[in-house]
C-alpha cells in the first residue's frame, strides 16, 4: 500500500536559437518538441509572443517554455522468484530485507540511494528488493523517455524510495509504455500506451491476469493466477537459458565455485548474499540440493508454455524490445 505525496521537482527546459536577423514579412509563431537521452524539449521559434503567461505548471515567456515535467504512477509487479513459495499468499518473500542484505544503493545505472530506515517496514509494506522502471514513447516503444529505481513491497507495489509514496518520474503527462525490470527476471512491457498524469496518480497493475503485456508469454501465470516476471536471467543477457553456451545455469555453478569461502570447491556450497544468481531471492545460490537456484531455471524451461515439445535447449527471451 502506497501514501501519496505530492513532490515537486522542477526542470528548466529553455531552447535557444542563433541570433538572427528576420523581416517582418517572415515572422511565423511556430515550434516543436523533441526527446534525447531521456530529456524531452519544448520550443517556439520566432519570438513573436511578447506577454507572459502561465498557468499552474507552465510559463511562456517571449517564446520561452519552462515547465515542471512529473507525472505520478503506480506500478505493481510481482516477481517469480519470492511468489514461488511465498510465507503469506498473494505476497512475495522479503528474505533479503530480512537478512539485511538489501542495499541502500541502488544496484541499477542510476545509483540511487535510500535511508536504511525503509528496510525496517514490515508486513504486506516490507520492501523485497529494487526494481527498475521504464517509460518509452507512444510513437517509438523503442525510444527511451524516462527510466529510474525504485523498489517493490511484498504485495507488488512499486514505490519510490521512501519505501511508501507513489513514484514520480520526470516526463510530460501524456501516453507512454510503461517497462518493468528486474535484475534477474525478464522484464515486461504494456502492450498499449497508458495515460500518465501530473496530477492523478494512475495505477499500471502487471500482476493483473487481463492487463495485456508486450509480446507472447511475456510474464508467467503464478499458481494465485497472478501474472510474474519470468526468474532465471542470472548472467543479464535478457535470456533464460538451461543448455547450451552461456547458459543461466553454468553462471550459478561457476559462481559457487569460484566463492572465496568455498575454500574445498563444492559444487554443493551454498553462497550466501545479495547476489545475482539468487533466483527466488532468499539470501541463499544454490547449483546443486534443493531448493537450487538451478532447478528454477529448468523448470520455467520445460514448462514454458511456448516449449511445446520440452526442449531442455528452449530459450525464453525478453520481450521487451531493446532501446534505440
Amino acid at each position: 500500500m502506497k501514501t501519496i505525496t505530492t513532490l515537486y521537482s522542477l526542470l528548466f527546459l529553455v531552447f535557444f536559437g542563433n541570433a538572427q536577423s528576420i523581416e517582418k514579412f517572415s515572422i511565423d509563431s511556430g515550434g516543436a518538441s523533441a526527446s534525447e537521452g531521456g530529456i524531452q524539449i519544448l520550443y517556439t521559434i520566432g519570438e513573436v509572443n511578447v506577454q507572459e503567461l502561465s498557468t499552474a505548471s507552465v510559463s511562456i515567456s517571449e517564446g520561452f517554455i519552462n515547465a515542471d515535467f512529473r507525472i505520478i504512477i503506480d506500478p505493481i509487479v510481482f516477481l517469480q522468484g519470492p511468489s514461488l513459495v511465498p510465507s503469506a499468499n498473494g505476497l512475495m518473500n522479503d528474505t533479503l530485507r530480512e537478512s539485511a542484505l538489501l542495499p541502500t544503493t541502488s544496484p541499477y545505472e542510476d545509483n540511487a540511494t535510500c535511508n536504511a530506515s525503509v528496510f525496517n517496514i514490515t508486513g504486506n509494506n516490507a520492501i523485497v528488493d529494487w526494481i527498475w522502471l521504464e517509460l518509452r514513447a507512444a510513437n517509438d516503444n523503442q525510444e527511451l523517455i524516462n527510466a529510474r529505481s525504485a523498489l517493490v513491497q511484498r504485495d507488488g507495489d512499486v514505490v519510490d524510495f521512501d519505501g511508501t509514496s507513489s513514484v514520480v518520474m520526470h516526463a510530460a503527462p501524456t501516453n507512454y509504455f510503461v517497462v518493468v525490470k528486474h535484475r534477474n527476471h525478464l522484464g515486461a512491457m504494456s502492450a498499449a500506451t497508458v495515460n500518465l498524469s501530473d496530477n492523478v496518480t494512475t495505477i499500471v497493475n502487471f500482476t493483473n491476469s487481463s492487463f495485456s503485456t508486450f509480446g507472447s508469454n511475456a510474464q508467467t501465470i503464478l499458481n494465485s493466477g497472478n501474472t510474474a516476471l519470468w526468474a532465471g536471467d542470472a548472467n543479464t543477457d535478457d535470456s533464460i537459458t538451461f543448455s547450451g553456451s552461456d547458459n543461466d545455469v553454468n553462471a550459478i555453478k561457476d559462481y559457487i565455485l569460484a566463492d572465496p569461502s568455498n575454500i574445498l570447491n563444492f559444487i554443493t556450497y551454498v553462497s550466501s548474499g545479495y547476489l545475482m544468481q539468487d533466483l527466488d531471492l532468499n539470501s541463499a545460490t544454490i547449483f546443486s540440493g534443493s531448493p537450487s537456484d538451478s532447478n528454477l531455471i529448468k523448470d520455467n524451461i520445460l514448462n514454458h508454455p511456448g516449449n511445446i515439445t520440452n526442449l531442455p535447449t528452449f530459450t525464453i527471451n525478453a520481450t521487451v524490445p531493446p532501446k534505440n
